[in-house]
């Protein structure tokens, strides 16, 4: 059958009338001076006016399209009169709103406060991960949707609840309070960490289903939304948590515990579950794992702790370690790499590894000190440049006549920066491969001592130290600031080395470190800071308002 034209969507009537609104309009019944738009105004008002002290009166700036009142003053009339132009507006900007239909949105309504009679109605209306706040005037036509829905090819997107035969896979967390909630659906591609109280008793902890393992397990996830094909989720790991913490992992990994009295313990609870999903890059599910964490509990408890974890995989790529979500956290490591020849960030092979491949999660490092302290032994050792951590590191190198200069510099070279150095940085503790954007070019300089050392060669600059500094800002909102590199200057400092007798040998240290500058509390140099503006507002700015 032919699939009837869907009909667009369609919003209301723009709620705003730009020629009903006037800024300055502030004297009840009286006429404001030079406000072209004020209703109280006459023709005889207008004639004595200079300007128009707001010429232009629009809605909403971020619409793309809407009608906005021009307001002038035909000066070479006799007498002046005021000229009213209604025009259409268009925004260029490519991110825009193309109807305001939703009437709630524009007035601040008194929520409804929490009583004793009204709590548990207002827990079960806003208490999920999400409630339907969509005004019942978008009518569409449910004929061609329902049409159109057949011809549809689902995928998960980012966000999207994950699906399961039965509704969705449940990630629990804290809501009002530190009580677990089971309504939180676990996202697409979003990676969650939960921690949440949970109610238990011995005598009943057979029939509490959110403390047994099939409870995480039993519905299988749909593998694209709307669709037949399951896929099951399997078991990866179980350990096994004793009353005094110790945790040791099992053999078979496919054996379901279930919770059973034991001695008056109850024993096989789940303390924690562990997600992972892999998924194809057209969005679909291939593969779901569960690792459990179960413990036991005595007559004395009356509550346990929870932990829910879910992290996602592409298939066919190798998961890198994130140094936090979006930004970094303080301890974990600063991730780093560099850029291939054909694809900015290739996502296969991610990022090189440093020194003899032991910096397999691509991050950035520094010269690791030994005990002996001896340069030539050290080479290889590297330790991850951790995120908000000052740290400084050396060794001494031993020089002596018959050493060559072109060598002697690429050891050090390659002790100091490593030998594959990353050309970039990770601007935020989760930034992708594919997002260019996301990463911070390293800026190289060099320097060049004062100081001398002798040795048999006439002259030979030799590199002596790194000097990294990370400039980093708090980037977004103000009640929960994300730590963001925005800058990383590689400085290496060169020294000259002068004829050495024969026979003769000497040592010389070699450094290197790391500095984090928080550049958001205050300008640094070569940072703009916010200008200033040093005005005084008029006595009435605000009249009639106090």
């Amino acid at each position: 059958r032919a699939a009837a034209p869907a009909r667009p969507r369609s919003g209301p009537a723009p709620v705003t009338d730009v020629a009903e609104l006037c800024v300055c309009d502030l004297l009840v019944a009286q006429c404001d001076v030079n406000c072209c738009c004020d209703p109280d105004c006459s023709a005889a008002d207008f004639s004595l006016f200079t300007t128009c002290s707001v010429p232009i009166v629009t809605g909403d700036s971020r619409l793309c399209s809407q009608k906005a009142a021009i307001y002038s003053l035909d000066v070479e009339a006799n007498p002046p009169e005021r000229i009213f132009k209604l025009i259409d507006q268009v925004n260029p900007s490519v991110f825009c709103i193309h109807a305001t239909n939703y009437k709630q949105a524009l007035s601040f309504s008194s929520p409804e406060m929490p009583t004793s009679e009204n709590f548990d109605q207002l827990l079960k209306q806003f208490g999920s991960a999400s409630f339907s706040a969509e005004p019942d005037s978008w009518n569409m036509n449910t004929d061609a949707q329902s049409l159109s829905d057949e011809n549809e090819t689902y995928r998960y997107e980012y966000g999207v609840p994950i699906q399961t035969v039965d509704a969705f896979l449940r990630l629990p967390s804290p809501v009002v309070s530190s009580w677990c909630s089971d309504a939180n659906p676990a996202g697409f591609l979003v990676n969650q960490a939960t921690k949440c109280i949970r109610s238990v008793s011995v005598e009943k902890c057979g029939n509490i289903q959110a403390v047994s393992m099939l409870f995480y397990i039993n519905s299988s996830i749909l593998a694209v939304p709307k669709s037949s094909q399951m896929v099951n989720i399997t078991v990866q790991a179980v350990v096994v948590q004793s009353l005094n913490g110790m945790r040791t992992l099992l053999n078979g990994s496919d054996v379901l515990r279930l919770p059973m009295i034991l001695d008056e313990l109850c024993i096989n609870i789940v303390l924690g579950v562990s997600y992972h999903i892999t998924y194809t890059d057209a969005g679909e599910i291939i593969e779901a794992a569960a690792s459990f964490v179960l413990g036991a509990i005595n007559k004395e408890a009356l509550s346990i702790q929870q932990s829910f974890e879910i992290s996602f995989t592409q298939v066919n790529t190798k998961p890198v370690p994130l140094s936090g979500n979006p930004g970094y956290v303080v301890g974990l490591p600063v991730r780093a790499g560099f850029r291939l020849q054909g694809y900015p960030f290739p996502i296969e092979i991610l990022f090189a590894a440093l020194v003899l491949n032991t910096n397999k999660y691509s991050q950035l490092t520094i010269l690791q000190s030994t005990s002996n302290q001896d340069c030539l032994a050290a080479q290889g050792a590297r330790t991850p440049i951790l995120f908000g951590y000052n740290m400084i590191s050396g060794c001494k190198l031993r020089i002596t006549a018959a050493m060559k200069c072109q060598p002697l510099t690429q050891t050090l070279l390659d002790l100091l920066k490593g030998q594959s150095f990353p050309e970039y940085v990770a601007s935020f503790g989760n930034s992708q491969a594919q997002d260019v954007l996301d990463w911070v070019p390293i800026t190289h300089l060099y320097t060049s001592e004062q100081r001398t050392y002798n040795t048999l060669q006439s002259s030979c600059q030799i590199p002596v130290s790194l000097e990294m500094e990370v400039k980093w800002t708090k980037y977004g909102s103000l009640v929960n600031p994300q730590a963001r590199i925005v800058n990383v200057t590689a400085t290496i400092t060169t020294t000259t080395l002068k004829q050495l007798p024969s026979g003769r040998e000497r040592t010389i240290p070699i450094t290197s470190s790391v500095v984090f500058t928080d550049i958001s509390s205050s300008a640094e140099p070569g940072y703009k800071a916010w200008p200033t503006i040093n005005a005084k507002l008029p006595f009435d700015f605000f009249f009639p308002f106090v």
